[in-house]
């Protein structure tokens, strides 16, 4: 009898082995900026076999990261969002899955922070309605700023900014959905961010450093709801508008907005948080060694895989593989010779795939 339930106790064991497998030796794609450039992020999936030619998911039980940095600088931020969106729904047929992470470019936009917005951004979001909607945003914004030149105030607010600024809040649609994403994920044995997470956060987890940003997110929000309804501002204004209006509105004993004018130290913000850090990309081999093996350590991970500071065309593997450095500059003419890739990780090899080529790291 005992002999039966030890044979009986190997087979389960056997067999929640065998199922632990797939989850180990799954493949994980990351894929960091996009800054617009569509055609570059669609080419480089299709090269990495993540997508067929009618842009469908074409990967199976692929699990894929995107690192932040969909937005800006580019001709087609509206369109990779879409795409995006899309593919998250798409995957998950095939068993396949799509995390997109935050970058500081989606907090940029949602905070109003609009100095990478092309002209093409806004144009995609205008329609034959846009001239009325500046013109009657223009007559708000004139009765808070009398000296206001019409002239100059359209020239800075070119059709569709309006309706760019309405999408991007909480209640749009591109808004809502980028406040639904996290700024780091763990998948298997790599920790994935935009930026990194710096060496003061080693004690926390991945859930707190996702909370502190999304909770920062919703404070900014109900702050900028405030102002609106005491008319100390308006909802389409740009951050530095919103600090001049909470500035000069504190002066005036406003207290409740003494939080907001410091929102410069805000994690999502500050340039020691995980969507602004570059420590991994800056550190010297010296300095970073012991602070990557640090953070490896108290997280309990192989490896950080981050974008943000551009490695001009080659995925970058700093400190014996703890960290690769992926934002290779795939928006053409904005990184001088930067293409798209993607880090390929499975079976417990990481290579680098390029539209042109790939390189392994072994």
């Amino acid at each position: 009898m005992i002999k039966k339930i030890l044979l009986l106790l190997l087979a389960v064991i056997l067999f929640a082995s065998a199922n632990a497998r797939p989850a180990d030796t799954q493949r994980v794609v990351a894929i960091a900026d996009i800054h617009g450039d569509l055609d570059a992020f669609v080419g480089v999936l299709q090269r990495a076999g993540l997508v067929d030619t009618k842009m469908r998911w074409s990967a199976r039980n692929t699990t894929l990261v995107q690192t932040g940095d969909i937005l800006d600088r580019g001709p087609k931020a509206r369109a990779a969002m879409d795409f995006l969106m899309a593919l998250q729904k798409d995957a998950p047929r095939q068993g396949g899955r799509v995390i997109v992470l935050m970058g500081n470019h989606e907090a940029m936009n949602i905070y109003g922070d609009l100095r990478y917005v092309t002209p093409n951004d806004y144009a995609s979001f205008a329609d034959n309605k846009s001239e009325n909607r500046r013109k009657s945003a223009y007559a708000s914004y004139a009765e808070l700023n009398k000296n206001t030149s019409e002239a100059e105030w359209m020239k800075s607010h070119p059709p569709g900014f309006i309706e760019h600024r309405e999408a991007f809040g909480p209640d749009g649609k591109y808004g809502k959905w980028l406040r639904t994403l996290p700024a780091v994920a763990r998948v298997n044995d790599s920790i994935f961010l935009h930026g990194g997470i710096h060496p003061q956060f080693a004690s926390w987890k991945l859930d707190k450093i996702n909370d502190a940003v999304a909770a920062e997110i919703k404070a900014f929000d109900a702050y900028k709801k405030f102002m609106a309804e005491q008319k100390i501002a308006l909802l389409f204004y740009t951050l530095d508008e919103l600090t001049m209006a909470a500035t000069a509105a504190v002066e005036k004993k406003v207290d409740v907005l003494k939080d907001f004018i410091g929102l410069g130290g805000w994690l999502s913000i500050h340039p020691d948080g995980p969507l602004w850090f570059r420590g991994y990309a800056e550190w010297s081999d010296d300095e970073g060694a012991p602070q990557i093996q640090t953070l490896t350590e108290a997280f309990g991970v192989a490896r950080f895989v981050v974008g943000h500071t551009p490695q001009a065309g080659q995925v970058a593997e700093r400190f014996g593989g703890k960290v690769y450095l992926i934002d290779t500059g795939m928006l053409a003419g904005y990184v001088k010779g930067g293409r798209a890739s993607a880090l390929n990780i499975q079976d417990g090899k990481v290579s680098a795939i390029y539209l042109q080529d790939a390189k392994n790291f072994d």
